[in-house]
């Protein structure tokens, strides 16, 4: 067993303390070496003081370039890539040319570009090893077995704080309403994509990535409890489930130290405490971002990038109280229609269809499109 020197981009973010969080727990296998914020420059250093020999970047200082610096670092062998939206994609790929095993907890690099990184990955002999604990989990439940024994990827998903809402109350739903995840403790933007399902949309293509899956093979179930994080049924029927109570410091942990399971001092479950794990099929009709993230997986190309790019400027126009609840997947649903895919696209045609989707979504809120009514 060794200690591995890791590289946290996205440092002061909640995974990014996560990271530092299981780095202190079992500092004889894993030490961070450099870390990033995009603008945080007191919190990053107040990071650093904890780990006084890595480096610190700021993102938004330098434009990127401290990023494509941490991520290529010759002391490093993983980069944890923990950054939200597409910021991530350039760094992790330069990490993968470097020689470097990357740590995925930014779920918008396989979803733009799943194909390349994953071709990058093997061709350069390094690992991708996922940190989002529903793909962490079917990981684990994989044990290296081939995709071809899988009949299905069955993400859970907590069904967010709607769950129970009337489709008839959602267009009244405010953005402090969303945020209020009833079990994961995470940033705004991804605890929004909760709430709409879209995050759980984006995990399907990832999935379809990481495990060499077709999207007919990944589905989605509701599981309130969140202590399932997700299951694979095999071709024989049987099912593996990996369970734990809801830390992101687990599936870091396996990740660093992977294939090794190493003593820490996280809470363990209590089954009895549990009482009941529950299960029901998600609102696909009321929440349609499952159903555009199939599409868009299916189709693949750079229609998951346009997905991707238009649901963040949806999200972040209603934060900002500039477009409903229900006109997040109403304004992703136009872009994508309006789009058109190009089937096997190289990374800068990735890039300008993310591109593309961000200013038509703009130019579509700026020209009266009401997402909160219709588009």
């Amino acid at each position: 067993m060794r200690q591995r020197r890791v590289v946290v981009l996205g440092a002061t973010g909640s995974i990014g303390q996560s990271a530092r969080k299981v780095a202190r727990d079992i500092p004889d296998r894993m030490e961070i070496v450099g870390m990033s914020a995009h603008t945080s420059r007191e919190k990053l250093e107040e990071a650093g003081a904890e780990f006084p020999g890595a480096q610190l970047r700021v993102s938004g200082e330098d434009g990127g370039e401290g990023l494509m610096e941490l991520a290529t670092m010759p002391e490093a062998d993983m980069v944890l890539v923990a950054i939200v939206g597409t910021a991530g994609l350039k760094p992790a790929l330069a990490a993968i040319e470097a020689g470097k095993d990357i740590a995925v907890a930014s779920k918008e690099i396989l979803v733009m570009a799943g194909e390349a990184v994953m071709e990058a990955a093997r061709r350069r002999g390094v690992r991708v090893l996922p940190v989002d604990s529903e793909h962490n989990a079917i990981f684990q439940c994989l044990d290296g077995r081939d995709p071809g024994s899988v009949s299905r990827l069955i993400l859970t998903a907590s069904g967010g704080p709607f769950r129970r809402t009337p489709a008839s109350e959602l267009e009244g739903v405010t953005p402090a309403q969303a945020l209020r995840h009833p079990t994961w403790e995470m940033g705004r933007k991804i605890t929004v994509d909760s709430a709409t399902l879209f995050n759980k949309g984006l995990e399907m293509i990832e999935a379809r990535w990481l495990f060499s899956v077709e999207m007919n093979r990944v589905e989605v179930v509701v599981h309130p409890q969140s202590v399932i994080h997700s299951m694979v049924e095999f071709v024989d029927r049987s099912v593996l489930a990996q369970l734990s109570t809801s830390d992101m410091c687990f599936p870091i942990q396996y990740a660093v130290t992977y294939p090794d399971r190493v003593v820490n001092t996280l809470r363990p479950l209590d089954f009895a405490a549990l009482a009941r794990l529950e299960f029901e099929a998600p609102r696909t009709a009321d929440f349609p971002a499952l159903d555009l993230a199939r599409w868009a997986g299916e189709e693949g190309g750079t229609l998951p990038a346009v997905l991707n790019a238009a649901n963040e400027v949806a999200v972040a126009a209603f934060l900002e109280e500039r477009c409903g609840f229900p006109g997040i997947w109403r304004l992703v649903e136009r872009v994508m229609r309006e789009h058109g895919n190009v089937r096997t696209p190289d990374l800068e045609t990735i890039l300008e269809s993310d591109r593309w989707a961000r200013v038509r979504a703009e130019e579509l809120l700026g020209l009266g499109c009401n997402p909160a009514k219709s588009c």
